[in-house]
């Protein structure tokens, strides 16, 4: 192993090695620990620790990180408290997480230092977001995201690194190429030979580097983030090196053969360098001692406080509030003034009156900037506001998704399009396991609004129709809103711009051109959580939202009924608003629940339940239930009819009615 010092001084030189020597010795100490039981579980970095410390120290402070579970160098080189680092590991509350984490899927923006999910991958589509924000402000900065050999095997490397390059992002995609992705071999993973192939099918430029030269590594990323800081573009950074330990230590090291051991042994990263500088007459032994009772010491003292600090108490209240950021901000309630506007009008001026208001408000979508979106809910907007805030995305949700949570993470809101509600399944894992856990994981707010226009009606069969608002109802950390009206579409919408919690959007296609009504002009609210009562009645209510809505009020006002129909339209579904809905079968004392979805498993069935949990005392019939078939939504008009349950809304009202 060469190592070049070029113009480094040999302050610059030693803090180098005092920077990869703490983290070896943590980790020595923490497999002591595990051996005795005290820990219950650890994933090694040791044997790689160059590349994490020779590119956290190559880059500024404020500079943000995304690293993984081997990459223990970047926390220790952020100046993370080790105390609250140990503290975290062993999920104690004063730790990163409040004991909700283990290791180190937490983050922090003192240190600006993001950490993974279990996933593998989603992180990078974040270091896209994160540059977007530099790029957007004129900041002269870089992100930088580590993947492992076996992690590029997701699509979220391939978007992501796409992403990157088509908006020219300055984030170093940092691959730790160290042959196995857990125990299967790379010839197993892929079938390239070397990842700097890649960087020209991206058009970006691709770097290798020996992973165990510390500095190599660090002259390296210096150099690319110097560069990209002037002239922003990503970089491929392979970066060649070995795991010396298994996947984690109970996983063991069989299924490696034993002269790759034998070969890498001879390149470990912190021996070759303390030889280096030794021959240089920078490091002498009694120095190594100096810096290893310092580093000693550090460590028992912040072992001892960790372990001796309590097991976590769990608070239920505290559980439930932390899994929303506050939403703190003032209502602004409607003007007097109204003009008459289609639904999909109404929409398209909400997202006018937010971004006016919100100069940080990113848009982003398939064909949403000069094109207008496909049903033009955007038309205009890259003429007002620039093509920096309404941006047109390449077919990868996921990372789009993930671009919208970097954006926030840099303090930015952002909203994401859908094309149609449909497709959000390519971005699912960045929904449900990043956006909606970030905030209780580790207080991090998800200001990411997801626009989803939804619903059947026009025969556009099974991908282009379906009711999915009941897998992200079912998922904590997500609001979930599906306005009925064009008042409340704005209303609802700016109110979703103005909370920090990510937000599902649902927009029912049908609606868009085919009701109209009057909508408050300027800038107001309707409050999230809060149900809207269309009719009042005193014989039977019904439970819906969105096109139901509609299918009930043209019943309601055509006599179709018996008796008096109490109409709530619950505008969300999460939080949903119990106690106009309790109040309203208290009065009645009968209730159908009435949903487009499938019935099977749907909200209709959760609210259901608690009504009959809640009111029980007060019915004077069972909890009634009205869904849609439980198959795939049809394309043709006549199967579509029959799916839906709007044929049979009048007998399903009836029956309770005489019941």
């Amino acid at each position: 192993m060469q190592f070049e010092r070029k113009n480094l001084s040999n302050e610059e030189l030693l803090l180098l090695y005092q920077s990869i020597l703490k983290p070896r010795m943590i980790e020595e100490k923490m497999l002591n620990l595990l051996r005795q039981g005290r820990v219950s579980k650890w994933f090694s970095g040791i044997g790689q620790e160059a590349i994490a410390v020779g590119s956290t120290l190559a880059l500024h402070e404020d500079e943000y990180i995304f690293p993984m579970h081997r990459n223990l160098g970047v926390f220790t080189c952020r100046q993370l408290p080790l105390g609250k680092l140990i503290a975290q590991w062993q999920g104690k509350k004063e730790g990163y997480s409040k004991g909700r984490e283990r290791s180190f899927h937490f983050g922090t923006n003192e240190h600006h230092v993001v950490g993974m999910i279990s996933h593998l991958g989603p992180q990078m589509a974040l270091a896209d977001g994160v540059a977007l924000a530099h790029k957007i402000k004129g900041e002269k900065k870089i992100s930088l995201v580590y993947t492992g050999d076996g992690g590029s095997s997701e699509g979220d490397f391939h978007e992501a690194l796409n992403v990157a390059a088509v908006w020219k992002l300055p984030v170093i995609f940092l691959v730790e190429n160290n042959g196995y992705g857990l125990s299967t071999p790379s010839d197993e993973q892929f079938a390239f030979q070397q990842f700097i192939d890649k960087g020209i099918g991206y058009g970006m430029r691709a770097v290798q580097v020996d992973g165990n030269n510390l500095l190599e590594v660090y002259q390296t990323v210096k150099q690319l983030a110097e560069e990209m800081r002037e002239n922003p573009h990503p970089i491929l950074l392979e970066c060649i090196t070995f795991r010396m330990r298994g996947h984690e230590e109970a996983s063991g090291t069989k299924y490696v053969p034993q002269e790759l051991f034998d070969l890498w042994g001879k390149k470990d990263p912190l021996e070759n360098y303390q030889k280096f500088l030794i021959e240089e007459g920078v490091l002498s032994q009694d120095m190594v001692e100096v810096y290893r009772k310092g580093i000693s010491e550090e460590i028992l003292s912040a072992i001892d406080y960790a372990f001796g600090l309590p097991e976590v108490a769990p608070n239920t209240e505290e559980e439930l509030k932390d899994v929303y950021a506050p939403a703190n901000f003032s209502l602004v309630s409607p003007g007097s003034n109204t003009k008459t506007l289609r639904f999909c009008d109404a929409i398209t001026d909400g997202l006018d009156q937010a971004m006016e208001k919100h100069s940080n408000l990113v848009l982003m979508g398939q064909d949403i900037a000069e094109y207008g979106g496909v049903f033009k809910i955007t038309q205009g907007f890259v003429e007002k506001f620039g093509k920096d805030r309404v941006r047109n995305t390449p077919l990868c949700e996921s990372a789009i998704l993930g671009a919208a949570l970097g954006l926030s993470i840099k303090k930015h809101k952002a909203m994401v399009e859908m094309q149609f509600a449909d497709f959000v399944t390519s971005g699912f894992n960045q929904i449900v396991n990043n956006l909606a856990k970030m905030h209780y994981r580790w207080g991090q707010n998800a200001d990411v609004v997801v626009r989803m226009p939804t619903g059947a009606g026009v025969g556009a069969g099974p991908f282009h129709s379906q009711s999915n608002e009941a897998w992200f109802f079912h998922t904590p950390g997500l609001k979930v809103v599906y306005p009925s009206t064009p008042a409340d579409a704005k209303g609802l919408l700016i109110s979703a711009f103005d909370d920090p919690n990510p937000v599902m959007f649902f927009e029912h296609k049908m609606l868009y051109r085919s009701i109209e009504g009057d909508v408050p002009e300027g800038y107001y609210h309707v409050p999230i959580g809060k149900a809207r009562v269309v009719a009042e009645g005193s014989d039977v209510t019904v439970v819906t939202y969105g096109a139901p809505v509609i299918w009930m009020q043209e019943l309601i006002r055509s006599g179709a009924f018996s008796g008096e129909v109490e109409l709530i339209d619950l505008c969300s579904l999460m939080p949903w608003d119990k106690e106009t809905v309790m109040e309203s079968v208290r009065k009645t004392g009968k209730v159908l629940v009435l949903t487009e979805d499938s019935l099977t498993g749907s909200i209709a069935s959760e609210i259901a339940a608690e009504i009959g949990e809640a009111c029980f005392k007060n019915l004077d019939a069972p909890v009634a239930r009205l869904g849609a078939l439980d198959t795939p939504i049809p394309f043709a008009i006549s199967l579509e009819e029959n799916f839906l349950p709007k044929k049979k809304l009048i007998s399903a009202v009836e029956n309770l009615l005489s019941f």
